[in-house]
């Protein structure tokens, strides 16, 4: 019996290491995408890097990625990611999204999800490839884009993205991590709330509350995790969207499953 539950509590032990591994494998990798594309086209060979405004900027060379579309539409250097929380696991990735790739004509409505068809449009794909590069998730695991405009005075209650039903399970599995991005600009309030992170105060739709609020930046996106480094859902990635004070807060949610929702 003893024998059997030091096996068990190694195999237990085992796994939960690998996760943590694996999760700081994620993060290093998202760093180290940010240190090698500090541009639009990175060089070849080794080069002296200078720091400009915050970013990682090459000097001239040789463009080594001109023939290649997929590349040049991803644009990775462009993206500046910040850690803001560990637990729940929050990164903000700024400048995520390019002027070009925000703008759409498509639909108008409060809230939609784009349609399979739409999501063939080659925009709407080299999104949805680029999700997949920070977030470490195959694009088919991912769900449709829902796109959403909050007018002033709405808000979205605190809520968990994580399912709690077993009939949602059935295409995909459990959703794994959440991309949000922002898509407009010049909006008071409209935060995005976490209120199990961080140990401080933060501002939400014009009050201060205990947490950590991100402010919605055109172009910037913010990529948390549903589920811990167990596995397990984690309580603490219970996030909502603050009251918007004055101005339209437009965004695009893209939620990632454990499988392929296809």
């Amino acid at each position: 019996m003893v024998a059997s539950m030091r096996i068990v509590f190694g195999l237990l032990t085992f796994v939960t290491i690998g996760m943590i591994i694996g999760a700081l494998f994620q993060l290093a990798f998202i760093r180290r995408l940010e240190d090698s594309y500090g541009s639009e086209f990175p060089t070849f060979g080794r080069v002296r890097r200078r720091q400009l405004d915050g970013y990682l900027q090459l000097p001239g060379g040789i463009h080594h990625w001109n023939d290649d579309k997929e590349a040049a539409i991803l644009r990775l250097g462009y993206v500046k990611p910040e850690i803001i929380s560990w637990s729940p696991r929050i990164i903000v990735l700024h400048n995520f999204l390019s002027m070009e790739g925000i703008k759409s004509n498509v639909r108008t409505s409060s809230g939609m999800f784009l349609s399979h068809e739409e999501r063939k449009y080659p925009m709407v794909q080299a999104i949805e490839k680029r999700i997949s590069v920070y977030s470490q998730i195959p694009v088919e695991n991912g769900e449709l884009v829902q796109v959403l405009r909050y007018e002033k005075s709405q808000f979205y209650k605190p809520h968990h993205d994580y399912f709690s039903d077993t009939f949602n399970l059935k295409r995909g599995g459990q959703r794994v991590a959440t991309m949000l991005m922002y898509l407009s600009d010049n909006v008071e309030g409209g935060e995005t709330y976490f209120p199990m992170a961080g140990t401080g105060e933060c501002s939400c739709g014009g009050k201060m509350v205990k947490g950590l609020s991100v402010k919605p930046v055109k172009g910037d996106a913010i990529l948390f995790w549903s589920l811990g480094l167990d596995g397990q859902s984690d309580p603490n990635s219970i996030h909502g969207g603050c009251e918007v004070l004055s101005g339209e807060k437009w965004s695009a949610t893209k939620w990632m499953r454990q499988r392929s929702t296809s």
